[in-house]
């Protein structure tokens, strides 16, 4: 791979200023899985930046990537929540790292061909398409100014119509017409636009606001390790695990390095598995690496990883503003059922690309039978349950798609 000449190194100010740019265009999606799934924003910028300094640790700073929370663990996140409570739930997350440190000591073994030898794109596609469609519902009973189960009305159906139908239009025109740094935050403006028009509506709370420290301790959540919490959630991994390779060969691309072999595959993925280790333990969602990020990287051509460093020490500071917090938990549920609309069809849409860019051939039966029998089973929200021990959604999808992929012979040659 051809290597781009090495930078002389940026001032401090310089790395800072690069540093903040980078939190920007990471903040919106970090922020966005706590108030997705009830959990404390204040306690996954804790663990995104936290995280990613663990991963510049283990890999010796070599990789300019952040460490933002993953929507591959929104649903599991919400089920595992309402099924065993949040402190089982923070153990079964912190468990998932037991999967990363499992696929980088066979990538240590065996090679990074083993990742894509049992997880391969008719595996993954539809897993993938699964985690964005599985919560359709309860993105547009959000919309719709409900709850996300539908259970109770939170603001009038016009109202809700109008803040969400705004979010989401922002969001698009940002993410297609937008230029430069402002084309990598969509999600952000949609959600800046969407929560101006629900303060001009009356439907912002500013008291707690108002009531809220500037400097507050985030609330550490103790975790408990209940099993069927934790085997429910370790083949979520799946999909976020192959979704760290492919960030990690982009950003090598944009870089000129291959960190395939430096600081290697195996380290980076025990890294990232540390930073989800972290974030576990302290209440936060799991971390994974950012395509946006690698975006910004791409824009701005400054591949100095010291600016990941700064990016992680902000986002740890800002996890103690307390009246930050309060905003960020005070945006009106149909202005995150609106971007979650796009953000739900956009994870599913990955899924397809997936499958697309593969050029995995659906007349193959051994393929229809693997993609079409997950998606069924995923969407459908199929259980497998053996006493106290459950598999459903997208964990039961990540291994039955993998056995199906082991199992079922490859196509026959023609006699």
């Amino acid at each position: 791979m051809r290597e781009i000449p090495v930078q002389s190194p940026d001032p401090v100010w310089r790395q800072a200023i690069s540093g903040a740019q980078i939190l920007f265009v990471a903040f919106g999606a970090t922020v966005l899985v706590p108030l997705l799934t009830g959990l404390n924003p204040s306690m996954a910028l804790l663990g995104a930046g936290v995280g990613t300094l663990l991963f510049q640790l283990l890999t010796r700073r070599e990789v300019p990537i952040f460490l933002g929370s993953s929507f591959a663990f929104i649903a599991p996140i919400i089920y595992s929540m309402q099924t065993w409570g949040m402190s089982a739930t923070m153990g079964a997350l912190a468990a998932v790292s037991l999967a990363y440190f499992a696929f980088a000591g066979l990538v240590r073994v065996y090679g990074a061909q083993v990742v894509h030898r049992l997880m391969p794109p008719v595996v993954i596609g539809p897993i993938i398409m699964v985690i964005g469609l599985a919560l359709a519902g309860v993105a547009v009973n959000m919309a719709m100014g409900k709850t996300g189960d539908g259970a109770a009305e939170l603001m009038p159906y016009s109202d809700a119509l109008l803040l969400a139908t705004v979010s989401l239009g922002a969001t698009m025109v940002a993410a297609i017409f937008a230029k430069g740094i402002l084309r990598l935050v969509p999600i952000l403006f949609g959600v800046v636009v969407g929560y101006v028009l629900a303060a001009a509506m009356g439907w912002v709370d500013f008291s707690r606001i108002a009531e809220a420290r500037w400097i507050a301790l985030p609330d550490l959540v103790a975790p408990s390790f209940n099993l069927a919490a934790i085997l429910f959630m370790l083949p979520v991994a799946l999909a976020p695990a192959i979704e760290h390779v492919g960030n990690v060969v982009a950003i090598g691309g944009v870089t000129g390095k291959d960190y395939t072999k430096s600081p290697g595959l195996d380290r980076t993925l025990a890294g990232d598995g540390l930073g989800v280790l972290f974030a576990g333990a302290v209440g936060g969602p799991p971390v994974t690496t950012y395509a946006e990020v690698t975006g910004a990287v791409t824009l701005t051509r400054n591949f100095n990883p010291a600016i990941m460093t700064w990016a992680a020490i902000f986002a740890i500071a800002m996890a103690f503003v307390g009246k930050f917090n309060a905003i960020l938990q005070s945006i009106p549920t149909p202005v995150m059922g609106g971007i979650m609309i796009l953000l739900f069809g956009s994870i599913a849409a990955i899924g397809l690309k997936t499958l697309i860019a593969a050029r995995t051939d659906l007349d193959e039966p051994r393929n229809l039978v693997i993609v079409s029998t997950v998606l069924v089973l995923g969407i459908g929200g199929f259980g497998f349950t053996v006493g106290s021990f459950v598999l459903q959604g997208v964990s039961l999808c990540g291994v039955f798609a993998v056995l199906l992929n082991l199992v079922l012979p490859a196509r026959r040659k023609a006699d």
